[in-house]
């Protein structure tokens, strides 16, 4: 895979998209295991549980369609980490791999993550 970039591109961003390109080499998610992904912008979040032998969404929640839950601090991650459990529980889906998607595991991402594990997914 190669990172396509332009001069323009900002240096955070092309860090970040090798960071990412580093990471999927690794994590990848199968049907018996999907990959939980995370993208995270300033205004929402978005969670994925993702089979990639068939390129298919498995389960997904964000704060654009999660009653109750806007903006992006790490009390929205946290309902939609919740909230992308209880959808993956509710499709017999307990094990996943955790991908971070070129981010620290720090703060809202950390948040989600551990909201997930207390919503009954393992990784």
């Amino acid at each position: 895979m190669r990172i396509r970039t332009t001069k323009h591109t900002a240096t955070r961003a092309v860090a970040r998209e090798k960071k990412k390109l580093k990471i999927r080499k690794r994590v990848i998610g199968s049907a018996e295991r999907p990959r939980l992904c995370i993208f995270r912008s300033s205004k929402h979040v978005y969670a994925q549980v993702i089979d990639d032998a068939s390129g298919v969404t498995l389960a997904s929640a964000s704060t654009l369609d999660t009653d109750g839950v806007s903006g992006a601090n790490k009390d929205a991650c946290a309902a939609i980490g919740k909230e992308v459990a209880k959808r993956a529980v509710g499709k017999n889906i307990k094990q996943v791999v955790f991908d971070r998607n070129g981010y620290l595991y720090h703060g809202r991402v950390k948040a989600l993550a551990e909201a997930a594990r207390e919503g009954g997914l393992e990784f």
